[in-house]
């Protein structure tokens, strides 16, 4: 039954904005305006108006939860009238469903292989090696980042057009051409190949094309401003019939140009699309009155912007505090002696710090141990790239897969089976030169007897075992939680982790017991193998009372009651590598960076600097950031340094605990270069 209460909820634009169904529409969102409220209102309106069946509504996201929000709340409105949204989910998943339906237009079998990047990284070592590249010289990494650009520009590697000057990119490409081919003996694609690939499908099949493009009567993108040229493409592709595109995003928020994001996609949208209606939400629902202003008049700087005035009926609340430290370690003191203040009246899981560079929490961990203030570093290690979860991962894909050479390299000789690097290489010379499978490969050569007789017995038993396994899942159906859980005690794996007993292990083991509990939250083998593919985060450790601390970036799309800034120093924020990189776009988006950081508080914002800071073995003095002379002073209350004084050095004071006197009474030659700035 149809909740009809939806559009009573929502204020004039978000209504607007529901209720427009016909032609392009750009929704330029602020932070905390009810954006996720909007698209899912929409849908339900689309569905609740007899617009579209659920099936002919495409909606994307670019994170699984935001997908999975997106359908509990519209289901919430709908209730029986939700089922059908098959359609509703980030862009790589959405495309890997519409590839597994056409694999054969590019070569490909409908169960190909995602890997990730660690599976990426083998693959180009492995050509390196054997196109006699130093990868000293020229990282995997660095390698597959080109790739990436690549990709995301929409280019397979005969369409690559690069300069001849550029020796790095001409050393590449023929890496490139390799590595797709791979990819294709493989029947694998990386996560670039998903959106390619289905961009190239719908482009040279107009037959494919017209089925897409005619069957999604609405489109609906979240997050707009984060999408690259390939993504926009693609979204361009499925329009061809049916115009009616609603793109949701804030340009204030677009940080991610470093992955290939191109804000000119939000800025330039009403220039692709005729007709477009632009509608602004500018109610804030999240920050008050104090932390807006502030925000606003920062990001008012940049000039590359749609522009809006973020407004709330809040009340004005507390001034935005903008502190000065000696150094970092005082930054770390300052900001501990503040949050033991702030956790009288928040809890410490709605307080976060939030940091430019990662490198950061290292003084505020250290001060945190000492006094005991529990905390959670957000964007560590996640959990699928554990390596005992990956390793499960492999053992379930070349079940799964027998030619998913990637994952039988990482199982063959884990745990230990006498299968070493000079017999891995064989086989791997075997199979290039035969064009088979390692798998295959493996068991021609025992048959062929041109394995070691040591090897021969290790490579024996995993052989056996992969067809026993196999058995159970193909023909006795036994179950994909189950089926790891025999792969784990029949491969040794198990053992290999309890025979040795110390924290690491034990950890590692517990990691293994949450993976079997995820599993069984999919019904197939297949289902779990392409979500942990498509894995765009997952959940963290919220347990107990604990300060978050993670990178600006990392924050996006989050709130807490309040928030810390700290590190607002020349070369650090805005960074210096993205000035001396992309100029004036660079220091723009270093702005939008500060922009998310500031709107992510809800109640208390708190900026702070340091005159020196101890990076790397070395004492560098700093300048507060140019950001900071940007904020408006009738919305700030500063501490103690900026009082007007004091010649006495005695008076120089600080809003924390001195620990060690003996320094306190030197003025750094950063803190007598800020002098001469704000006077």
């Amino acid at each position: 039954m149809v909740n009809s209460d939806y559009l009573k909820n929502l204020n004039e634009a978000q209504k607007d904005a529901v209720t427009h169904l016909d032609g392009p529409l750009l929704i330029v969102a602020g932070a905390g305006s009810g954006k996720t409220k909007v698209l899912t209102s929409r849908i339900a309106h689309i569905i609740a108006e007899k617009k579209a069946f659920p099936n002919q509504i495409l909606a994307v996201t670019f994170t699984n939860k935001a997908a999975k929000e997106m359908q509990n709340r519209v289901s919430k409105i709908l209730g029986a009238s939700a089922i059908g949204l098959s359609w509703l989910g980030t862009f790589h998943s959405i495309c890997a469903k519409l590839l597994r339906k056409h694999a054969s237009a590019v070569n490909l079998n409908s169960n190909f292989t995602i890997i990730d990047t660690d599976d990426q990284i083998r693959l180009i070592k492995n050509i390196c090696k054997a196109e006699n590249i130093d990868v000293k010289q020229l990282a995997p990494r660095y390698v597959l980042a080109i790739i990436d650009k690549w990709k995301n520009k929409g280019q397979y590697p005969n369409e690559v057009r690069i300069n001849n000057k550029d020796v790095y990119e001409k050393t590449i490409l023929p890496v490139y051409k390799i590595y797709q081919q791979k990819l294709t003996d493989l029947n694998a694609c990386d996560f670039g190949d998903l959106i390619l690939h289905a961009v190239k499908i719908l482009e040279k099949n107009n037959d494919i094309r017209d089925i897409y493009s005619r069957n999604f009567k609405y489109i609906l993108v979240d997050e707009y401003q984060d999408t690259n040229y390939i993504q926009s493409r693609w979204l361009n592709l499925l329009t061809q019939e049916n115009k009616n595109l609603c793109c949701v995003g804030d340009d204030d928020q677009s940080i991610y140009s470093w992955r290939g994001a191109e804000i000119k996609n939000f800025l330039e949208f009403d220039q692709i699309y005729e007709n477009t209606k632009v509608i602004r939400l500018e109610q804030n629902y999240r920050s008050t009155q104090n932390i807006l202003s502030v925000a606003s008049k920062l990001i008012a700087n940049n000039q590359n912007r749609v522009g809006k005035t973020l407004k709330t009926s809040m009340e004005d609340g507390d001034l935005i505090k903008l502190n000065c430290y000696k150094n970092g370690k005082d930054e770390a003191i300052g900001i501990s002696d503040e949050l033991e203040k702030i956790r009288k009246k928040y809890s410490l899981n709605e307080v976060a710090i939030l940091v430019r560079a990662i490198f950061q929490t290292r003084e505020f961990e250290e001060r945190f141990l000492k006094i005991g203030l529990p905390y959670r570093i957000l964007g560590g290690t996640k959990f699928y790239e554990r390596a005992e979860i990956k390793d499960c991962v492999a053992y379930l894909r070349i079940v799964h897969q027998d030619k998913d050479d990637l994952a039988f390299e990482r199982i063959v000789n884990n745990p230990k089976r006498s299968v070493g690097d000079g017999s891995l290489k064989s086989i791997h010379e075997y199979s290039k030169k035969n064009s088979m499978s390692l798998e295959l490969a493996s068991r021609k050569m025992i048959e062929d007897n041109l394995i070691k007789p040591k090897t021969k017995i290790g490579l024996s038993f995993i052989l056996n075992f992969l067809n026993k396994w196999r058995h159970d899942c193909n023909i006795k159906k036994i179950n994909h939680v189950k089926l790891l859980q025999i792969i784990l005690d029949e491969s040794g794996y198990s053992a290999m982790l309890k025979n040795k007993k110390d924290m690491e292990n034990e950890n590692r083991l517990e990691n293994i017991k949450e993976l079997l509990s995820a599993m069984k939250e999919f019904d197939t083998l297949e289902s779990f193998l392409e979500h942990v593919s498509l894995a765009t985060s997952i959940d963290q450790d919220w347990d107990g009372q604990k300060v978050n601390m993670m990178t600006m970036h990392a924050a996006k799309g989050l709130e807490f009651e309040a928030v810390f800034l700290p590190g607002w120093e020349e070369g650090l924020f805005p960074h210096q590598k993205s000035i001396e990189e992309k100029g004036q776009n660079g220091l723009e988006e270093e702005r939008r960076l500060a922009y998310v950081g500031v709107t992510r508080a809800k109640k208390k914002v708190i900026i702070s600097f340091s005159m020196n800071r101890f990076y790397q073995g070395d004492w560098i003095d700093s300048m507060a950031s140019r950001f900071i002379d940007e904020l408006p002073t009738e919305h700030l209350e500063k501490n103690s340094f900026f009082e007007e004084e004091k010649n006495a050095i005695d008076d120089f004071e600080f809003n924390q605990d001195i620990e060690e006197n003996d320094e306190d009474t030197i003025r750094s030659p950063g803190w007598l270069r800020y002098q001469k700035r704000i006077k």
